[in-house]
């Protein structure tokens, strides 16, 4: 396997937690893994921190920003945060990720 790379302060930033959905779980099924991301994270950024923080190889990176959906509270209207979700995408022949240990 490549040298692993110096896990840094800012790649914890970057990588905020996983993004666990019926969906996500099916997409762990082709070597895929969902992440919650800061909303300024680069796809550049986001690949770093995943082979760092993981030791794994990226082969592609897809990023979506969920808008958050209006709700009401004792009838009060609120809106939920918008958050910045990323796909990861791992070589073929990786290990997968298991989102459920602890880094």
């Amino acid at each position: 396997m490549a040298k692993k790379q110096e896990v840094a302060a800012r790649h914890y930033d970057v990588i905020l937690s996983p993004h666990i959905t019926e969906k996500s779980t099916l997409l762990s099924e082709f070597g895929a893994v969902v992440f919650k991301v800061s909303n300024d994270a680069t796809k550049p950024q986001i690949k770093e921190a995943v082979e760092a923080l993981f030791d794994r190889k990226v082969k592609s990176v897809n990023t979506v920003v969920q808008k958050g959906k209006t709700k009401r509270w004792k009838g009060r209207p609120y809106k939920r945060s918008d958050f910045k979700k990323a796909v990861v995408t791992l070589v073929d022949g990786q290990d997968p990720i298991d989102v459920t240990g602890a880094i």
